[in-house]
């Protein structure tokens, strides 16, 4: 079975020694971020290394301890836009940045039980305060972002491994994962605070904002609304059967109380996020390639984008009640060569309701490529290339025809047409724990608007990682 879903792709954990090296590539790196943010977050990107190395070497025993920094500037040219909107991207010459720093922190309890841990900091805004697209263009960017760097506990989560016998598989250390050996047929038990996309619709290809693409609706289902308050975690409880050519795993978590709220809705019995997946391992012409199936249901405190139509102001909060709200997801990983490799995705949610954490997308469609640089003598570098149609259902456009507000978007009235994306990046390995991606995102019809945009949107991201 694959390393946990989570994992950067592509980023072995170099030996210590190298350690000294990595600490002296955040120092190298921080000289190309701004110097006006570079004084408030550089103690704080030095600190957690050298802290995790301290904790690790006091406490001996079976850890695992990695970092990763991530920087992303991003910004675009002026555009058509005619008329503005409260969730509209501002159209004129924008640039942002946005940064973070992660410890991750794990270490063995007791037999096949693990505990992670890891603290992160995150500092920044995206493009108009993240709002104006559905497919937003930086994967790093929050909904409630900070003008300083600002602590929070992204995951703080118990594993419990349960083998069912038979043949083994080495695990490696890595990120979230403690080096060690475990049965190829096994149940393992995730609960705790996580992100629902650490274990659900991963892709090789596409499923890591700090490695690979960056637009929000490329790396995940674009309608797939999981469970997540503003910084994309949830508290809850998961489950995954392996077996050597299949997987099926499922999930309750913790729904926000409202639409794009940060806190989480405590009534479980009540509300509540749950999915269920199936993945299929196979081989195509001796190429390895996988098929992810995803059902979701969340039960939400969510408005009705039909009812709201009818209340002064179109306040859709005047509508909110118990709700369902159904889709599913269906993913494809295949290797068409050791070195190139394509995926797609189509995404769905029934669309009558508000979204409640993700952002305003009902239907999504997404293919693309992927192909190292082994061709060009640089085998650790990646070009990647995807297109993506983004769209709604006929509720929610008339909702934001009529002047309604979704959680990123709202021109103040809509000309409707499908949001198109194009995204192409360039990952360039300096070392082994740094790297440097350009990165080039062309979108038509930015937020469903015939009559705003195109927007040609430019990022370039350092990202360490050890």
């Amino acid at each position: 079975m694959p390393s946990p879903k989570w994992q950067q792709r592509g980023m072995a954990c170099p030996p210590r020694p190298a350690r000294a090296k990595a600490i002296a590539c955040v120092i190298a790196l921080l000289a190309i971020v701004p110097s006006s943010v570079r004084a408030q977050k550089a103690p704080v990107d030095l600190a957690i290394p050298a802290g995790i190395e301290l904790l690790a070497a006091a406490l001996p025993g079976e850890w695992s301890t990695h970092y990763q920094y991530t920087g992303i500037n991003q910004g675009y040219p002026a555009f058509r836009s005619p008329y503005s909107g409260a969730n509209s991207l501002n159209p004129g010459n924008r640039m942002n940045e946005t940064m973070s720093a992660t410890a991750y922190i794990g270490r063995t309890l007791w037999q096949s039980g693990e505990l992670y841990l890891d603290p992160e900091f995150n500092q920044g805004f995206g493009l108009s305060h993240t709002t104006g697209l559905a497919g937003f263009p930086n994967g790093e960017a929050q909904k409630a972002g900070e003008h300083v760097p600002k602590l929070n506990i992204s995951r703080f989560y118990l594993v419990q491994t349960i083998g069912l016998g038979g043949e083994q598989e080495k695990v490696e250390d890595d990120l979230n994962q403690v080096a060690g050996s475990r049965d190829i047929s096994r149940v393992t038990i995730y609960a705790g605070k996580l992100a629902v996309n650490d274990l659900f619709d991963n892709n090789a290809y596409a499923h890591d904002p700090r490695n690979d693409f960056f637009n929000w609706s490329v790396w995940e289902g674009g309608a797939y609304d999981y469970a997540a308050d503003q910084k994309g975690y949830s508290d809850g409880v998961a489950a995954e059967l392996n077996q050597k050519d299949w997987a099926l795993r499922t999930g309750a978590f913790l729904m926000p109380k409202r639409s794009n709220s940060r806190d989480l809705e405590t009534r479980i019995f009540q509300r509540g996020g749950y999915q269920a997946e199936l993945e299929e391992r196979y081989e195509l012409y001796g190429k390895s390639g996988k098929l992810r199936l995803l059902g979701f249901i969340n039960r939400s405190f969510a408005g009705s984008y039909r009812e709201a139509l009818a209340v002064p102001g179109i306040d859709i909060a005047q509508t909110r009640k118990g709700r369902l709200k159904e889709g599913f997801v269906v993913n494809l990983e295949q290797a068409i060569s050791d070195d190139l490799g394509a995926f797609a995705r189509f995404s769905f949610n029934d669309g009558h309701n508000e979204i409640m954490s993700f952002t305003d997308i009902d239907r999504s469609g997404q293919i693309g490529l992927s192909l190292k640089g082994s061709a060009w003598q640089r085998p650790d570098d990646t070009i990647g290339v995807a297109g993506v149609i983004n769209a709604l259902s006929s509720a929610h456009a008339d909702f934001l025809k009529a002047g309604g507000l979704g959680i990123l978007i709202g021109d103040g009235t809509l000309n409707y047409r499908s949001e198109d994306i194009l995204e192409a990046y360039y990952r360039f390995q300096v070392v082994k724990p740094l790297s440097l991606t350009a990165d080039y995102q062309f979108i038509a019809h930015p937020a469903y608007n015939g009559d705003r945009g195109p927007v040609s949107v430019f990022a370039l991201r350092v990202h360490l990682q050890y």
